[in-house]
């Protein structure tokens, strides 16, 4: 009769697809997502403003000393 029990609520768990408790709506879809994505660029430019003060690593203005060029392998 045990076994009969398993079997049966075995076959109802199968039958009834994913087990687990079912997901809200409010977490699914595209209008959370696009929310969560609003909340995360916004973080990033708070992130980004607070770290304006780096300083600038660009070579623009700066002269760097080369030695002329010669060619190479001429005949």
């Amino acid at each position: 009769m045990r076994a009969l029990a398993i079997l049966i609520s075995t076959g109802q768990l199968i039958a009834c697809g994913v087990v687990g408790s079912p997901v809200p709506p409010d977490y699914v879809g595209v209008a959370p997502t696009v929310e969560k994505q609003k909340k995360q660029h916004a973080l990033q430019a708070e992130h980004e403003a607070v770290d304006t003060g780096a300083p600038d690593l660009s070579l623009d203005g700066h002269d760097i000393g080369l030695p002329p060029s010669q060619p190479v392998g001429t005949r």
